[in-house]
């Protein structure tokens, strides 16, 4: 079990949220739609074509650490919803764009917590998905594709839309990202997935984001705790503000593939093509009933 030294304040977020948001000291940044109520920061509103983003101030000076945070995605859909929200550990804060949100391209890792499958192709999986993203500026986000060419790993969570807490804790230690979920009410983490040889610079910012489109959703965050793990003396004196996020153990970005023609429209066309033969059978039902009555009014002729 990982050693906590100390919980880290500056990289935390809790209730009363109005006395974080009210001076100009504040740790935490607002961007694009997000709204503060006193039960909750909601980065987008059950409403479409939202954004929003929660960003921390205060870059990460130490190695390892923890994140825990509390969060709540619900809204009216009850078969069509999204997309989704990113927990964020990246060079560049405030950014809006593409990627639930932010900036496509970015610098570090992404958590990515997707509610909608936009994927019908070979490399699908149920959704709600965590997945992981390290990128080094180069990768592009390929959100027609749920990200699937460009994951570390990941693992289905049905965490959208709980009557209980629902919970996620990132641990980064010894360059190993582990990801578990607590969503059950039981205050049990359970391992959603771990990813060794993960390498993250110091220096870079927590944040969250959201975005909606044609579906919505209502993506909440309730508080976030931080925790300082314990390092070694030798990560502890590394320079590890330089280094290039990376991760060799990743499964390496795919060539785009397309989907199987017609597999998103198979349905589609067996109903155009049932359709096609009830038309074609009423025709020829049509034809023969004509052709009997002629062939009988010809004969009653000769009598």
């Amino acid at each position: 079990m990982p050693r906590f030294l100390c919980q880290i304040r500056e990289h935390g977020l809790n209730r009363p949220y109005p006395a974080v948001f009210s001076t100009s000291n504040s740790y935490w940044h607002l961007v694009g739609n997000t709204i503060v109520t006193d039960r909750y920061i909601r980065l987008t509103s059950d409403s479409q074509s939202k954004a929003g983003g929660l960003w921390n101030t205060i870059p990460v000076s130490y190695p390892d650490w923890e994140m825990h945070v509390h969060f709540k995605v619900h809204g009216s859909g009850k078969e069509l919803f999204g997309d989704g929200f990113v927990i964020w550990y990246v060079r560049d804060p405030k950014l809006m764009g593409p990627v639930f949100g932010y900036a496509d391209y970015f610098h570090g890792l992404a958590i990515i917590m997707d509610t909608y499958s936009n994927h019908n192709g070979p490399h699908n999986h149920a959704h709600p998905y965590i997945s992981a993203m390290v990128n080094n500026g180069s990768l592009h986000y390929d959100h027609d594709r749920d990200g699937t060419h460009t994951i570390i790993s990941g693992c289905e969570s049905p965490f959208r839309g709980r009557d209980t807490d629902t919970l996620v804790a990132i641990r980064y230690q010894n360059d190993r990202l582990t990801i578990s979920t607590d969503i059950e009410g039981k205050n049990v983490w359970k391992e959603c997935f771990a990813a060794s040889d993960v390498y993250l610079p110091t220096h870079y910012y927590f944040g969250f984001s959201a975005a909606t489109g044609d579906l919505t959703d209502n993506h909440d965050i309730i508080s976030v705790h931080t925790y300082q793990l314990e390092s070694s003396d030798k990560r502890i004196a590394e320079e590890r503000r330089s280094i290039i996020p990376n991760a060799p153990a990743a499964e390496p970005e795919r060539i785009h593939t397309d989907d199987p023609k017609g597999s998103g429209w198979s349905a589609l066309k067996i109903f155009f093509l049932i359709i096609f033969i009830i038309i074609v059978c009423v025709g020829v039902g049509i034809g023969a009933y004509y052709y009997m009555n002629k062939r009988q009014y010809q004969r009653t002729r000769f009598y």
